[in-house]
């Protein structure tokens, strides 16, 4: 929709780090640089400062959001002569492979349950309702696994519909990056938190026609984004130290990459990131960066350089 001098009007105020910065007024940092060590991925340089300057702002955000959804719900409440208490508030936090999304959950996790407000915070990831690849080999899609049909929809919005209804206990399935599946009979249980933080690639997907999307069920939502080229290094350099790590383990499916000549290596981790990552984040991820109700703009050296905060 366009205004009257024929632009598109822009739905976010765009802030620098500085100012964006300026906004955390009296925050407290309630986090050490040996929790941060714990907390940051695989080749994160994130620091204290990043810690300060951004995520103590955003957690004073969220903490406000927080605490005006909790007095509409109690007016609500009221309105319906209902007492059975305030629905859990839910952020959805989205981005690409190796683009950092997992540090910053982890983060906000962290943060937001050293607020007095809001002590029980849960963190689930979405890679637990990926389908066991046992059934994507069998529908043949496991080269596209992390796209949206490899993933359980109707599991993912039952789960997150019965968190937002108070349901007492809700589990979800358990994912294993070491054997890159879904490991039987294991499930995490979530009780009634206070914030569920809902981390994963395309938590903000519209739902297919006539039907309900996760994204329905968020209070808020995060996008972390930066450059395709420079998520393109990323994922190569996070490659290289699980070649060192992970996969050096005999039970990694990907066991057999840890001994291959690096030239090799780097060959096969370009072809994975340009047939499946970059093909999901052109096609599916990017385009619903526009419906997060606040961006984090990456640099190249992966520091946040810029805060779009959606104003609608």
């Amino acid at each position: 929709m366009k205004n009257g001098w024929g632009q598109t009007p822009n739905p976010y105020v765009e802030l620098t780090r500085e100012q964006w910065q300026a906004l955390r007024r009296n925050t407290p940092l309630t986090l050490t640089a040996e929790e941060l060590e714990e907390l940051r991925g695989i080749d994160d340089p994130i620091d204290l400062s990043e810690v300060t300057d951004v995520y103590l702002p955003l957690t004073r955000l969220l903490n406000l959001h927080f605490s005006g959804s909790r007095a509409r719900n109690a007016a609500l409440g009221t309105f319906l002569c209902d007492d059975t208490g305030p629905a859990p508030y839910i952020v959805g936090i989205a981005g690409s492979v190796a683009v950092g999304k997992s540090t910053t959950a982890r983060l906000l996790h962290t943060l937001l349950a050293r607020w007095p407000e809001h002590p029980h915070v849960e963190l689930v990831t979405t890679d637990g309702f990926l389908y066991p690849n046992a059934v994507l080999e069998e529908r043949g899609i496991m080269h596209r696994k992390g796209f949206p049909e490899s993933y359980d929809r109707r599991a993912l919005v039952r789960f997150v519909s019965q968190v937002k209804a108070g349901v007492p206990e809700v589990s979800a399935p358990v994912y294993s990056h070491l054997e890159y599946d879904i490991v039987p009979g294991e499930r995490q249980v979530v009780r009634k938190p206070d914030i569920l933080l809902l981390e994963g690639l395309n938590v903000l997907q519209p739902a297919p026609m006539n039907s309900l999307a996760v994204f329905d069920f968020f209070d808020f939502s995060i996008y972390v984004d930066a450059k395709t080229e420079h998520i393109r290094e990323w994922y190569l350099n996070r490659f290289h130290s699980l070649r060192r790590t992970a996969f050096n383990n005999p039970r990694s499916p990907f066991h057999y990459l840890a001994s291959l000549p690096d030239e090799q290596a780097t060959e096969f981790a370009r072809g994975v990131w340009r047939d499946i990552n970059e093909a999901n984040l052109i096609t599916n991820i990017q385009p619903t960066r526009a419906r997060a109700s606040l961006i984090l703009h990456k640099g190249h050296d992966h520091s946040i350089r810029k805060i779009s905060l959606r104003r609608t």
